[in-house]
């Protein structure tokens, strides 16, 4: 199997995945997630700074911030070595995909939906102005992101990061099956 081609199988990923959790604890029970580097890099960047960002974002978030570039140039240097992607979709999908409209699957991400072009239309602009603020709100109101409260959170055993991931599942179900429909069609 080729590693960059095929998608990874569940009993390998997972696994690295779950290594997350007792790394951190040896690195110095340090939090993880995803989301609150965006309020890292506006604590960083933002000129006039309301009190929400104004703390030691180095102490909070260093750390952190290195992760985000990491994998954000993990992603480019995949992006350079697999430049024609194949989705892995099965039939019941593509054909649900399909009557949305969502036909061209030969990329990462359907370039009918995420492409300069289809970002410059109403319909676009509305889908991500619309999702970054529900991600952005979502995040905030429930304190961490999926990475955060169902990676660590969960292996924590915090009630919270479980009430949380049950919300990310009931939206991302709501989204898929009532919201996207809508803004399709």
């Amino acid at each position: 199997m080729d590693l960059l081609t095929h998608a990874w199988p569940w009993y390998v990923t997972g696994p690295l995945i779950g290594l997350v959790v007792p790394l951190l604890l040896l690195a110095g029970n340090k939090p993880f997630g995803v989301s609150s580097n965006l309020r890292h890099l506006c604590a960083i960047g933002a000129p006039m700074k309301p009190a929400f960002l104004r703390y030691d974002w180095r102490g909070a978030g260093g750390w952190n911030l290195a992760f985000l570039a990491g994998a954000t140039a993990a992603g480019a240097v995949i992006g350079w070595l697999v430049p024609s992607p194949t989705l892995a979709l099965s039939t019941d999908t593509a054909r649900d995909l399909a009557a949305l409209g969502i036909t061209d699957l030969t990329g990462y991400v359907p370039q009918s939906l995420f492409s300069w072009h289809a970002l410059a239309t109403w319909r676009g602009l509305a889908m991500i102005v619309g999702g970054g603020f529900l991600v952005g709100f979502g995040t905030a109101y429930a304190g961490g992101c999926t990475s955060g409260h169902g990676i660590t959170g969960l292996a924590a055993l915090q009630l919270p990061s479980l009430i949380a991931v049950c919300g990310f599942f009931a939206g991302g179900l709501a989204g898929t099956h009532l919201l996207l429909p809508l803004l399709l069609r």
